[in-house]
């Protein structure tokens, strides 16, 4: 499979469509202020552990040690950078998440925080190419850069406050709605955030060491640095554990799965792993039948070659149970269920259209589900307990 074909047709895999953020109250009593604050004031902040930033976030950076310091250049040098944009942690005055500019504040941390261990050595400079291989410490040791020390300490951070928020949703609307260029938080990030426990701490760490995982959506061998292998991850689990109680909004499905296993954590350890590791076989099942076309709608015209997470889902869903993946390669059906995939886009307007609905039409989630797995069945002559779950979920909603 080519990754980076892959990689760069994936758009976002949770998106504002997927949940119910319309509700007319939902910024009732938010209130959002901006104000100036300075570098040393930020670094201030993450020190004194005000500004919170989950440690995990620091092994999925997205910057190279050379865009790190040619944002602390601007710095020094006082042009113009993005606003941060936080969130003031309900019943924690003074406490704030993370919504848009992670990725600025590890470049700050990196650079300048007094509990980071590797320090960042300014490289690939053109301006102040002076200070190329320069730590914060040798900067402030050199007398004739004390000018450069004082700009960079007083450079102006235009930070945006939210307080008074009430319901996650609202965090949600506004990360969606940010457009300043720079990278808000993935929403599963977020969910990182406002959801801990050892179950999203599994999921993290399972993705993140898992070669299916980083070869499916991971960058140049590394972990996906917005969490979207984690999204799916979790994805997976709603869709194993507690499919019968989706109701059409992603983005609660995913909350309540993660808060649901983290919970339950201590008497079902083995079984998430289990789960997960079943996950990775499915994925890995898939890219051997479909090849590149693997995880991508099929057309009269050939393969999208766009990762597609309805088909995603449905895939890894019936190939996740050990019985069906044996059953097609003991009776050599590779060719049979491929065929069958692209027989059933190519002539049922019904699938199509529910492989190209969000999540958050009910119908479609479940139509794809039952036609998939309609199909599937007749091909490899078994019924499995997920298209019996499937019929029951296709039964609430009276699809047929």
């Amino acid at each position: 499979m080519n990754t980076l074909d892959i990689f760069d047709h994936v758009t976002d895999i949770e998106n504002e469509e997927d949940s119910d953020l319309a509700t007319p109250r939902l910024l009732e009593g938010v209130v959002v202020t901006d104000t100036d604050w300075t570098t040393e004031t930020v670094l201030n902040q993450v020190d004194k552990g005000n500004i919170i930033l989950n440690p995990s976030f620091q092994r999925r950076e997205a910057w190279d040690d050379r865009r790190k310091s040619r944002f602390i250049e601007s710095l020094i040098l006082g042009l113009p950078i993005p606003q941060l944009v936080l969130a003031e942690i309900k019943g924690a005055r003074g406490r704030y998440l993370v919504i848009d500019g992670k990725q600025r504040l590890l470049a700050l941390m990196k650079f300048a925080a007094s509990n980071t261990l590797e320090k960042l050595k300014l490289k690939g400079l053109d301006i102040r190419s002076d200070l190329n291989g320069l730590t914060w410490e040798q900067l402030k040791s050199r007398p004739e850069l004390s000018g450069d020390v004082a700009a960079f300490e007083n450079a102006q951070v235009r930070t945006t406050v939210i307080r008074g928020w009430q319901h996650e949703e609202a965090l949600y609307l506004i990360f969606h709605r940010l457009n300043s260029g720079s990278v808000p938080l993935s929403p599963q990030e977020l969910r990182h955030v406002l959801h801990p426990g050892p179950f999203i701490n599994f999921a993290f760490e399972f993705a993140e060491g898992s070669d299916v995982f980083i070869t499916l959506l991971g960058n140049k061998g590394q972990p996906d640095f917005r969490m979207r292998d984690v999204e799916l991850l979790i994805r997976f689990f709603g869709m194993k554990h507690f499919l019968l109680k989706y109701e059409g909004d992603l983005k609660k499905f995913l909350d309540k799965t993660v808060n649901q296993l983290n919970e339950s954590w201590l008497v079902q350890e083995d079984v998430i792993r289990n789960t997960a590791t079943n996950c990775s076989q499915a994925i890995t099942f898939t890219i051997e039948l479909f090849g590149d076309e693997a995880f991508s709608k099929w057309t009269a015209k050939g393969s999208e070659r766009r990762f597609n997470r309805a088909v995603f889902d449905v895939m890894t869903y019936y190939f996740s149970n050990e019985e069906v993946r044996q059953k097609i390669k003991a009776e050599k059906l590779n060719k049979a269920v491929v065929d069958s995939f692209h027989r059933l886009c190519e002539t049922n307007p019904k699938f199509v259209k529910a492989l190209e609905s969000t999540t958050k039409s009910r119908e479609a989630f479940a139509t794809r589900l039952l036609l998939w797995g309609e199909t599937l069945q007749k091909t490899i002559n078994l019924v499995t307990d997920e298209f019996s779950d499937v019929t029951s979920l296709a039964s609430s909603y009276e699809i047929k």
